[in-house]
């Protein structure tokens, strides 16, 4: 009978857990509340505990309790493995981009399309403060030029963050740029010229196309796993099939599909382009938001000749509005540094003195060890209601960090003709065509999740699933 109490215990807190009573990362009432709660005795809550833990739905964490796991206890079908053409292509349709971001500036849109993290969940007052403190702790600096390669204070404070991520690098092998989308195009200028082939990752972050279509050069989809990231089967076949002068890829929390390649193979993919004498381009924006420790190692800490070249952003953790970039180009430092002079001679000076006394006084990880923890609820949460309202037959993401949610629909709803009719009514969708170079994916959306959770975005998902059932047939 005591074994049948402790398991339907586990039930009932297992049930809380799927119903959205404790949500990912909350912490579960101590054993003696719930032993009230349920009528049972102490011992019966400890046995549920520990079957729950073992069921992984809870994990212990040291001299603090019980806390619901960052992972969905119950995880959504994903889509399958990508399986583009295998041809060297230039990028089109990009325009369309710029109407989903602009998006994001109306106030009466919800907020499903631009990959922006919503003020609350960034650490607004603590960057006030450090904003207050620039005249004083910088005085006459904060209103000169910041020349390439930019302060030496905030490179000071990006190399040490880079050390959690594998890296060993010096402050002297940071460029400062405005933004990680100005690290990723000075990159690519530095490695490859017009007409060139640079690899993608298929579906890839539209802002890696557009880099690529404003350099004029090809994009090559290589197949792509939504857990696991790039097939480096796929990636040696086409580096011995195409002339490729570059790879662009995003290993860590990848945008849209939120994979995270394992350290074995970040390891093989990039030993295969460096055996190639291919540089990799690293786009670790998302790298911090690991829903649990420890954050994943960058592609550029398994590097041995200095090809892969770093590129960073605060824009997803403290502001978008910063616009505080950085890369770390490896052996293409000098050239990074030239062009980035050439192109726009400065990096804003408030924002980064305000960026490095932010992290220079812990701000920085005190922050990370919250927002974690609300991105993997806001995921958590989307990807319910999205399992719950949208039509039969869709798959979706299973993102181990970010807070983008990739969701596949069934083929006979058009994502161009859902985000037109979902626009018309006040919300803002990211449709997959955006994410090819020719536009595939047509049935696929990406989904913001980074947005307070209340009535109006619950509804707006809920809408979105109806326009999509509507369609579906």
């Amino acid at each position: 009978m005591a074994g049948y109490r402790y398991e339907e215990v586990a039930r009932a807190i297992a049930d809380q857990v799927e119903d959205g009573v404790y949500g990912p990362g909350d912490r579960l009432p101590g054993v003696r509340k719930l032993a009230r709660q349920f009528g049972v005795s102490v011992s019966t809550v400890v046995a549920a505990q520990h079957l729950l833990e073992d069921q992984g739905v809870i994990e212990a964490r040291p001299r603090s309790g019980y806390y619901v796991r960052l992972q969905p206890r119950r995880p959504a079908e994903p889509p399958e493995t990508t399986h583009p053409e295998g041809q060297p292509t230039r990028v089109t349709g990009q325009a369309l981009v710029l109407r989903v971001v602009q998006a994001a500036n109306e106030p009466h849109m919800v907020q499903l399309g631009a990959a922006v993290p919503h003020a609350d969940f960034l650490p607004t007052q603590g960057l006030q403060r450090a904003f207050s403190s620039v005249p004083r702790r910088y005085p006459g600096r904060a209103t000169d030029y910041p020349f390439p390669p930019g302060p030496p204070e905030l490179r000071q404070q990006i190399a040490r963050r880079m050390a959690d991520a594998g890296c060993r690098i010096s402050p002297e092998e940071i460029v400062v740029t405005n933004g990680a989308q100005e690290a990723l195009v000075l990159s690519l200028r530095a490695v490859a010229e017009p007409g060139d082939v640079v690899v993608i990752e298929s579906p890839t972050f539209y802002g890696l196309l557009q880099a690529i279509e404003g350099q004029g050069m090809q994009a090559l989809e290589i197949p792509t796993d939504p857990d696991e990231g790039i097939s480096p089967d796929a990636l040696a076949l086409a580096l011995e099939q195409w002339p490729v002068a570059a790879a662009m890829l995003m290993p860590n929390f990848g945008n849209p599909l939120g994979h995270c390649a394992s350290e074995g193979r970040k390891r093989e993919v990039v030993a295969l382009l460096e055996e190639r004498g291919v540089p990799l381009i690293e786009d670790d924006v998302y790298g911090d938001l690991a829903f649990e420790a420890p954050r994943p190692w960058a592609a550029k800490a398994y590097e041995a000749r200095g090809g892969v070249l770093y590129c960073g952003s605060f824009s997803k953790t403290l502001s978008p509005g910063l616009r505080v970039g950085w890369a770390a180009p490896g052996r293409f430092r000098d050239r990074v540094e030239y062009l980035k002079y050439a192109a726009s001679a400065a990096t804003p000076a408030y924002p980064g003195f305000a960026v490095a006394e932010f992290l220079g006084r812990g701000g920085y990880d005190r922050y990370l060890r919250r927002v974690r923890g609300d991105y993997a609820r806001a995921v958590a949460r989307v990807s319910r209601t999205v399992a719950e309202h949208f039509p039969q037959g869709t798959r979706q993401t299973r993102p181990g960090g970010g807070f983008v949610l990739w969701v596949e629909l069934p083929e006979s709803v058009d994502a161009l003709a859902l985000y037109q009719s979902a626009l018309a009514e006040g919300i803002s969708l990211a449709p997959g065509p955006m994410f090819s170079p020719t536009q595939k994916f047509r049935n696929f959306v990406r989904l913001n999740c980074a947005q307070p959770w209340n009535a109006a975005f619950e509804q707006a998902l809920r809408r979105v699933g109806e326009l999509a059932r509507e369609r579906a047939g």
